[in-house]
Parts: structure tokens; C-alpha cells; sequence
């Protein structure tokens, strides 16, 4: 097991993913929506692994949606760097989720992305393979 730690470049959010996939083994995603392509998404998951959100401080995160509104892309307000995407499920802390690559301590070890089209899925496709391939996520708020 890989134990990985990581988050936004001011602290405010940090990241422990524990999966089975080695960085070098890994296949990075850049989901091709418009969003995904304005911050070079380089997305992670492993959906036998697990991974942890904390935010420290709540007022200075985004937890920005678009599309179908099932997930919270999350975004620092403080230094700007989008960590990866939550879908709740069935609540607010625990869920499923994808996490950039360039938001781990170990970015550099990770490949480049090959790009990544979801066009066609409606909203219970999405969800579904989420569920599917995404990793099982916590997510904590500690203020």
C-alpha cells in the first residue's frame, strides 16, 4: 500500500490517499470539460484505496459545482489550487472522489494524462461510474 499526503499550496487543504497503485503505475485522467481543461486536471483515483480531505479552514474553500451538481470540485480560495472533486454519498462526509495528482507531494512521479471524455453520460451514468472507479473518500472540516 502507497501511503500519500499532499493538498493545496497554502495548507488550507490537506490530502492523505492511501491506494494500491504505484505513481508510476498510475493512469492520470484530464476529463475534457471545460473546467477540468482551465486547471490541467491530472485526475487519480483507486476504488480499493481510500482517501481524506481535511479542511481546515471552511471559509476559504470553494466547494464548487456545475453540470448535474453531484459533486463538490474543491477549490482553496486562499492560493487557488483545486485538489480534487467529492461526491457526497449519502452524506456530506463520505462519499467518492478523484484527486489531482499535481495536489500530492509525489506529483512528480505521476505520468502525464491522457485526455478523457465523459460526453454522452447522463446523470445516473455519471454517478455510477464514480462509484465504480472512484475512490471512497472522507471528508473532514476541522473550522
Amino acid at each position: 500500500m502507497h501511503n500519500l499526503k499532499g493538498g493545496c499550496h497554502c495548507g488550507n487543504i490537506s490530502v492523505d490517499y492511501s491506494t494500491s497503485i504505484a505513481p508510476e503505475d498510475s493512469a492520470p485522467r484530464a476529463c475534457q470539460c471545460s473546467f477540468c481543461r482551465k486547471h490541467q486536471s491530472r485526475a487519480v483515483s483507486d476504488p480499493t484505496g481510500s482517501l481524506k480531505f481535511t479542511i481546515h479552514k471552511q471559509s476559504e474553500v470553494n466547494r464548487y459545482t456545475f453540470g448535474i451538481g453531484s459533486c463538490q470540485f474543491l477549490v482553496c480560495c486562499r492560493c487557488g489550487v483545486y485538489v480534487g472533486a467529492f461526491m457526497p454519498d449519502p452524506d456530506d462526509t463520505t462519499g467518492y472522489a478523484t484527486l489531482m495528482a499535481n495536489a500530492l507531494d509525489a506529483q512528480g512521479r505521476y505520468p502525464q494524462a491522457t485526455p478523457t471524455v465523459y460526453d454522452g453520460e447522463d446523470g445516473v451514468g455519471k454517478k455510477d461510474r464514480r462509484r465504480r472507479v472512484w475512490t471512497p473518500a472522507v471528508l473532514e472540516t476541522i473550522n
